[in-house]
């Protein structure tokens, strides 16, 4: 049986919640496809306060702005619907999707689909790292902020992004030893407020630095970590021995595309925006007509930025609809007024050089 809807949003992370709300609003009615059992994405285990504007929670928790995302949609609820547990399964060319649920698998079809899906952690290749005791950063933030359960008595942190960094301050608050943050590059990745923090605990952070193996029989009991030169070649004679019972792997995210990928959509490997993304036009459309996408399996970027593309989105795909915002210009305009500032400054510009590759600009 097929069942057709009017707009479908695949993923109920913060760029599909608000999308959601932007076509809401307009007055279309909307399916929110979320294949975890519950709404709001990465948000719903982060502790930590956003920075930014307060147009873009500053200031606030991220389990609390899922929560306020979350209510905004429910407060819609004559003109969403949702369905939690549901994997897609299906992204045809002809804006037809095969979902999961529950066992049992049901085709829909959209006048119009927005891609939410976020993205996924990338992962490290090295001797052993199939031990148990070896986690992503996302998976140590479920266990933790969700469940209460830390993954071990004493860790070392790969890579210190901004999650590197705030995943290995959260660690001791629980009680972990956090023994010592590595990095590959030659600078530390993510903002030096939060490495500072770090370095005050007294964990050591080593830069041009890998992991070169894990140690251990049944689980991890050691982390063997290198030296890396300007070519990022290991440099035999710097490997230490680290006694740990955890590795905590945070080397960055990677656009969940497949679905796109899937439909045929017309891709692109932009390594800035972290892998394989669509190509899109200025508003968000991909190759094929009435199918858009917002947040990071366009490019990865904080949540802020998900948040205020999904707006965005949600807004220029009712239009599309014939069911356009009676604040349309205003808000369009502030939307991108908000991520042209987000990604303004020195952290916005890798976001910035992706994004004109994506378009083929000059980025120089």
């Amino acid at each position: 049986m097929m069942t057709e809807k009017e707009l479908i949003i695949i993923g109920g992370g913060p760029a599909g919640l608000c999308a959601a709300n932007s076509a809401a609003e307009s007055g279309v009615k909307v399916l929110i496809l979320e294949r975890s059992p519950r709404l709001g994405g990465q948000l719903i285990k982060q502790t930590h306060k956003f920075f930014g504007s307060e147009k873009t929670y500053a200031k606030t928790r991220g389990f609390d702005i899922a929560k306020l995302l979350i209510d905004d949609v429910l407060n819609l609820s004559d003109n969403i619907e949702i369905l939690c547990d549901a994997t897609v399964v299906g992204l045809y060319p002809n804006h037809e999707i095969t979902v999961y649920q529950k066992g049992i698998y049901q085709k829909y079809k959209a006048k119009s689909i927005i891609v939410a899906t976020g993205a996924s952690e990338k992962f490290l290749a090295f001797e052993n790292n199939d031990l148990p005791g070896i986690y992503g950063a996302g998976a140590v933030q479920t266990l933790m902020n969700l469940y209460g359960v830390i993954p071990g008595q004493s860790i070392v942190m790969v890579g210190s992004g901004n999650i590197g960094l705030i995943v290995s301050y959260q660690l001791i608050q629980a009680g972990v030893k956090v023994k010592a943050l590595v990095e590959a590059a030659p600078k530390i990745g993510g903002y030096l407020v939060h490495a500072s923090k770090l370095r005050r605990l007294g964990v050591p952070i080593y830069t041009s630095t890998t992991i070169k193996r894990a140690i251990g029989k049944e689980s991890v009991e050691q982390v063997e970590t290198i030296s890396l030169n300007e070519k990022w070649e290991m440099v035999p004679g710097t490997e230490q021995i680290i006694d740990v019972d955890a590795i905590c792997i945070s080397v960055g995210l990677s656009p969940l595309h497949q679905l796109l990928s899937m439909a045929n959509v017309e891709m692109k490997y932009v390594n800035e925006l972290g892998g394989m993304v669509p190509i899109v036009t200025e508003e968000h459309e991909t190759s094929y007509k009435n199918l858009f996408v917002a947040g990071d399996v366009i490019g990865i970027e904080e949540a802020s930025s998900a948040i205020i593309e999904g707006y965005l989105v949600g807004l220029i795909a009712s239009k599309r609809l014939g069911k356009s915002h009676p604040n349309y210009e205003t808000l369009i305009q502030a939307y991108h007024d908000q991520l042209t500032n987000l990604r303004s400054g020195p952290f916005g510009a890798k976001t910035r050089i992706g994004l004109a590759k994506l378009r083929g600009e000059n980025h120089a």
